[in-house]
């Protein structure tokens, strides 16, 4: 009888075994379903997001009679590699070029300098009205750039800095409620304990600033440096209104230069934007880990 109860048990074994495993491979062939599905419709988005950049790389190597040929062909055929030597020289890109890149470089510091300073200042330190000031900061974003451009025009021409890129570089250098925001909720995540120890070896506020709190910025500095050089690379309407002399147009401005009043070069244009797009990629491509990472890390605290 006990021999017979044994066999019985364990020829059941594997019943209860496949009986137990059977939701479990139900469960994963429904996550991999679902993960296939997922890809193919992210993958899906990702061309329909990158099909206009496609276009117009394809456009820049086409001729005026390619570019507007009915039905309209991807492929260019002949390939017309002289457009990008022809929209360098036809217009004096080299200059708008530097011009974009130094006002980009030297608003990109200006603003990691402030905006780590204020957000330190909002995270840490207790004074009158800060909570205040700070929702102030704030309610600036709601408020349409459109309607500050007139004071910001007559600032500029009292100053005296109408037609140079003093215009293009002070404001945005001096603030940023998107930057001062960004490195307030990353500085609150900071544990205090921290500056509490540098109190105690003797460090004032500065040191902590320079010496504890700023290396621990690296990620959101990089997001908010890479979102003010993009910004600063990329603004059209703020130079249009500010300048007027050609040798101190930007790339977007320098651009705009092929429209014509009758016809538009649209090859050359795409020629330039290709080549006006570049410096932004090839950013945006080594430091997209940095983006992630300040942005996923910001707002742990608030």
């Amino acid at each position: 009888m006990l021999q017979e109860t044994v066999n019985t048990e364990t020829a059941a074994i594997p019943h209860v075994v496949q009986t137990e495993k059977a939701p479990e491979e139900k469960v994963s062939a429904g996550n991999r379903a679902f993960t296939i599905i997922l890809h193919t419709l992210l993958t899906i988005g990702a061309l329909i997001m990158v099909s206009p950049f496609i276009w117009m790389l394809l456009t820049s190597l086409k001729d005026t009679s390619q570019a507007f040929s009915d039905p309209p062909t991807w492929i260019p055929n002949p390939f017309v590699w002289s457009n990008y030597p022809d929209s360098l020289s036809a217009l004096p890109f080299n200059l708008a070029y530097f011009n974009s890149i130094y006002i980009a470089l030297v608003v990109v510091a200006c603003q990691l300098l402030t905006c780590s300073m204020a957000g330190y200042a909002f995270a840490r330190i207790q004074f009158p009205g800060r909570n205040i000031i700070f929702v102030l900061f704030l309610a600036t974003m709601m408020i349409p750039f459109q309607l500050t451009i007139i004071p910001i025009f007559i600032t500029m021409r009292n100053l005296g800095w109408l037609d140079s890129h003093l215009a293009l570089i002070v404001p945005p250098a001096l603030f940023s409620a998107f930057g001062v925001f960004l490195m307030r909720q990353f500085v609150m995540g900071i544990p205090p304990e921290l500056e509490e120890a540098a109190i105690v070896d003797g460090a004032n506020r500065w040191t902590i600033y320079l010496r504890v709190i700023l290396p621990l910025l690296r990620a959101p500095l990089s997001a908010l440096g890479i979102f003010s050089f993009l910004g600063q690379w990329n603004s059209f309407f703020i130079p249009l209104i500010m300048l007027n002399s050609s040798e101190k147009f930007t790339v977007p401005l320098m651009l705009n230069q092929f429209r014509g009043q009758y016809a538009t070069e649209w090859t050359m244009v795409m020629a330039g934007s290709v080549i006006a797009v570049l410096p932004v990629l090839i950013v945006y491509i080594i430091a997209q880990r940095h983006i992630i990472q300040g942005i996923a890390m910001t707002g742990l605290k608030s």
